[in-house]
């Protein structure tokens, strides 16, 4: 059980309906197990991880056929110099703007295939 679980997560993901379910619960807790440092609750009517207290990726739950997470830097766009290597993470996060992004799994076994990975993502672009 990781100690950075938002109980307001919990309850909000208790009442969830989505055929994704499964795996939205799955990879919410990869994250959080991946760094205590990284917090959570709910934007966007969603799970949102949080470094530093800025939301750096949050679950889009709209679509209901695959898992999409959006990789931002707070609810308004940041130009500055992002230490971040884009590039290097092409293939699972597709760039949609200077500091915004997304990752699409487009099932279960996709999400489960790529988990390690994801979750290296998510450690690097939160610190970026």
């Amino acid at each position: 059980m990781t100690l950075n679980r938002n109980p307001i997560v919990d309850s909000f993901l208790e009442t969830l309906v989505h055929p994704m379910k499964p795996s939205i619960e799955h990879l919410r807790l990869a994250v959080l197990d991946a760094d205590d440092a990284i917090t959570e609750q709910i934007k966007w009517k969603a799970p949102s991880f949080c470094f530093n207290s800025v939301d750096r990726v949050t679950f889009n739950l709209r679509p209901l056929h695959h898992i999409q997470l959006i990789f931002h830097r707070g609810a308004k766009a940041i130009e500055d110099d992002m230490h971040f290597d884009a590039p290097k993470w092409s293939g699972l996060l597709e760039m949609i703007g200077q500091d915004r992004g997304q990752v699409i799994f487009p099932d279960a076994q996709a999400a489960m295939a790529r988990e390690q990975e994801f979750v290296e993502l998510v450690r690097e672009w939160v610190r970026a």
